[in-house]
């Protein structure tokens, strides 16, 4: 998959999970991973940059499987950002999509 699609909605994928449950860097990734080819450098950054713009914050929890876990909670204010993004990428897509569909007629 094209690198510049995946880091455009990397940020959407990490407030949506986040939206459900806290969770830690690893599991952000493992999670992601699943959907989209990833690397893990390309989470820990955002994480980063989301927290220090006021979106996560974050809380230490112990773990049965070694050193305690840095876990992301979204604030009110990550979850208007959230709705903000949601939005965009709907209308986004669906003008993607369009275009797409009109190539395909045009063929």
């Amino acid at each position: 998959m094209n690198v510049q699609f995946k880091k455009g909605v990397l940020e959407l994928c990490v407030l949506v999970l986040l939206d459900k449950q806290d969770r830690y860097g690893y599991e952000l990734v493992q999670k992601i991973s699943k959907q989209i080819a990833i690397s893990e450098g390309s989470v820990y950054p955002l994480l980063r940059r989301l927290t220090k713009e006021g979106y996560f914050t974050t809380y230490l929890q112990e773990s049965s499987e070694g050193p305690s876990r840095k876990y992301y909670k979204l604030t009110d204010q990550g979850r208007e950002y959230l709705s903000e993004l949601k939005q965009e990428w709907q209308e986004f897509s669906k003008g993607v999509n369009q275009l797409i569909k009109e190539g395909v007629s045009n063929e």
